[in-house]
């Protein structure tokens, strides 16, 4: 019971940090965007580059600690981000549908998620 418990707080800071790390890359974006003339049509794909960068970043923080079923807790961690995230822009957009570019989104997600949980309990 106490060895779940902790995977669960685990998970959930691997979420945390996730989360966190993306709305500090996004907030040094906006600036850069702010001050360049960068074209809109690159937009979109740093923002999943960001997103990537920030659940592999929880996910392999995370998993260090743990040191086993990384691939398990890291795509844990990569769903149940993109589910956040997911919920959040539809509701700011009031648009709750999935097109393409939302399934690539999740994809990125779970399988950075994937990968970052590789790397953590891996990693010495």
């Amino acid at each position: 019971m106490e060895k779940e418990n902790k995977q669960i707080i685990n998970i959930v800071k691997g979420v945390g940090i996730s989360l966190i790390s993306t709305l500090l890359l996004l907030i040094i974006f906006s600036i850069i965007l702010t001050f360049t003339s960068i074209p809109e049509n690159v937009i979109n794909p740093v923002i999943i580059i960001l997103t990537a960068i920030s659940i592999l970043f929880g996910s392999s923080i995370t998993n260090m600690k743990i040191k086993k079923n990384g691939l398990l807790n890291g795509g844990i961690i990569g769903g149940i981000y993109m589910v956040i995230i997911y919920l959040i822009s539809s509701i700011l957009n009031w648009d709750f549908s999935i097109n393409l570019e939302a399934l690539i989104f999740i994809a990125v997600g779970i399988i950075f998620g994937l990968i970052g949980g590789i790397i953590g309990v891996n990693k010495k």
